[in-house]
């Protein structure tokens, strides 16, 4: 079953102020990582390079090195046709833009899951169901 990974979920694989998140982020990427089944988009990885050099203040270098291991897993590139679905689904389902772009990505990659808490457990689209993991 592939997975999709919102840039909040892998934030918390590096978070060491919130330990509980940052255990479950860690075995949901592990076990997704090593089924293969794991995926993201440019706009994510976009996303998390600059969390992990602005807010948690990592080293480039390092955080470069992260990123270059989630392009193992299935990258979702962002183009036209993606960025005009994600504005038609912004506007049909009241979401942010880069919400929209993220589901996009993950319907585009044959996604059945994302993984995020940017927006509501449970929801669906299409053929994707939102999973916030770190409901307890």
């Amino acid at each position: 079953m592939s997975v999709f990974f919102d840039t909040n979920v892998l934030v918390y694989c590096t978070d060491t102020t919130a330990p509980k998140k940052q255990a479950i982020a860690r075995a949901l990427v592990s076990t997704a990582s090593a089924s293969g089944d794991a995926m993201v988009s440019t706009q994510v990885l976009i996303e998390l390079f600059n969390v992990l050099t602005r807010n948690q203040q990592m080293p480039a270098a390092n955080a470069q090195t992260l990123i270059a291991a989630y392009t193992g897993w299935s990258v979702v590139p962002s183009d036209l046709t993606l960025v005009t679905a994600a504005i038609e689904k912004s506007t049909q389902h009241q979401l942010s833009i880069w919400d929209a772009m993220v589901i996009e990505a993950a319907l585009r990659g044959g996604a059945q899951t994302l993984y995020t808490e940017d927006l509501t457990h449970g929801q669906r689209f299409d053929a994707i169901t939102v999973v916030n993991p770190f409901i307890a």
